[in-house]
């Protein structure tokens, strides 16, 4: 009933809905566009590495992402959200173009366009959704976006196959260019007020050096951060093993997808709770249970038994996404707006780069020793992050618990 309330109570709020309805726009477009990249350049070239190359064009932009934040902080956030979308449908459109392997180069450079927009969009997001919403929706607003963001992946991607297959890439390219469009009206209908960023007076990168201080100099966030960090890295590990996982069951390579499909369910899941239980928790201790679960997802996979490994995809699916919605709550709301825009972009490649660093070093590690030995390491080393999380946040609410006694005797 609790989570009921909480869904109805942030869906009545006209800012926080339409931020949603705009995510699950942009959302179902960009998941098929994200299936349909790496099938168009197989179909052109044949080449499964060129094709993998497309979600590492995607991702290769986060790594300059305390940079691309601090243009979130230097303009109007909801300018820059409605000309990023509009931007964006300019781009893709261009994909129309793509009909040989010597156009290739136009769908890799929007990729990373793409990715470059995203995390600009990502940062301007969190700073105008901490001013549009109120601190007590901040979870509830995160878990909801959590839940519409994994939904959309559960079936966007068979959409964008179909339209792939039936209109080619040209099909798929149109449909994103049209969510974007929607996106943007949504984003332009946004009530928020915004005053003209003040500049600080420094240059880009005073600026930018000001956002990466002010995370990591904060007691709360860096903690948080860093656990997600390398619950990010273990996690991109482990999932290197799932096909080695699925061998082993004896089940077809495409089981792998009702894995995944399994997953995405305990994602959705946890989003609807989360807001709940971040109140009630704390980020400190959510987030370490968040990873608890993970780690025991992630050990649970060396059992080599099918039920075993469904369970496991769901329980990593639960697990995963409570550090990442406790420690973007937590940077929306301990960081102050005029550096909310270039911290959150810093977070987010603390949170988000070790996802590629994992997936190069697990494709190497995974044909050198198999999930049986690799699965239970990995899910120590997330136990391990977890602990001094659970014990850091104990002992602040301790001392915030002795503070209020001292201050009221009675």
């Amino acid at each position: 009933m609790t989570t009921s309330w909480t869904v109805a109570r942030v869906v009545r709020d006209r800012d926080a809905g339409l931020y949603l309805t705009a995510v699950v726009v942009s959302g179902f477009g960009t998941s098929a566009l994200w299936l349909a990249s790496g099938v168009w350049v197989k179909d052109l070239t044949g080449s499964d590495g060129l094709a993998a190359l497309c979600a590492a064009a995607l991702w290769a932009p986060t790594l300059a992402g305390p940079a691309l934040g601090t243009l979130a902080d230097r303009v109007r956030r909801r300018t820059l959200l409605v000309a990023g979308d509009l931007g964006l449908a300019g781009a893709v459109l261009t994909l129309c173009a793509v009909d040989s392997p010597g156009r290739l180069w136009l769908l890799f450079a929007v990729l990373v366009a793409y990715g470059a927009t995203g995390v600009v969009q990502d940062a301007a997001e969190s700073a105008l959704l901490s001013a549009a919403v109120g601190p007590e929706l901040l979870a509830d607003v995160n878990g909801l976006r959590m839940t519409l963001t994994e939904g959309m992946k559960l079936v966007a991607p068979l959409t964008g196959a179909g339209l792939y297959a039936v209109y080619g890439g040209a099909g798929v390219a149109c449909l994103d260019a049209a969510t974007f469009v929607a996106a943007a009206g949504l984003c332009a209908l946004l009530g928020v007020r915004e005053e003209r960023p003040v500049r600080s007076g420094g240059g880009w990168w005073e600026e930018t050096a000001e956002g990466a201080r002010r995370l990591w100099g904060h007691p709360a966030l860096r903690p948080l951060v860093l656990a997600g960090g390398t619950t990010m890295l273990l996690a991109a590990l482990s999932s290197t093993t799932l096909y080695a996982v699925v061998d082993r069951l004896g089940q077809p390579p495409a089981f792998v997808g009702v894995l995944y499909a399994v997953q995405g369910t305990g994602s959705v899941a946890v989003g609807l709770v989360s807001g709940p239980a971040l109140r009630r928790l704390g980020p400190g201790r959510f987030a370490a249970a968040g990873i608890a679960v993970t780690a025991l997802a992630v050990a649970a996979r060396a059992v080599a038994s099918t039920p075993v490994a469904l369970v496991a995809s769901a329980a990593g699916g639960l697990g995963l996404p409570c550090v990442l919605i406790a420690a973007l709550t937590a940077v929306q709301r301990e960081t102050p707006g005029p550096l909310l825009g270039r911290v959150t972009a810093t977070a987010n490649t603390l949170l988000f780069a070790p996802n590629v660093l994992g997936l190069a070093a697990g494709a190497g590690l995974v044909e050198l020793a198999g999930p049986g030995l690799l699965c239970p390491v990995y899910g120590l080393v997330l136990l391990s992050t977890a602990v001094p999380l659970a014990q850091r946040a104990d002992r602040a609410a301790r001392t915030a618990a002795r503070s209020v006694s001292e201050a009221n005797p009675a």
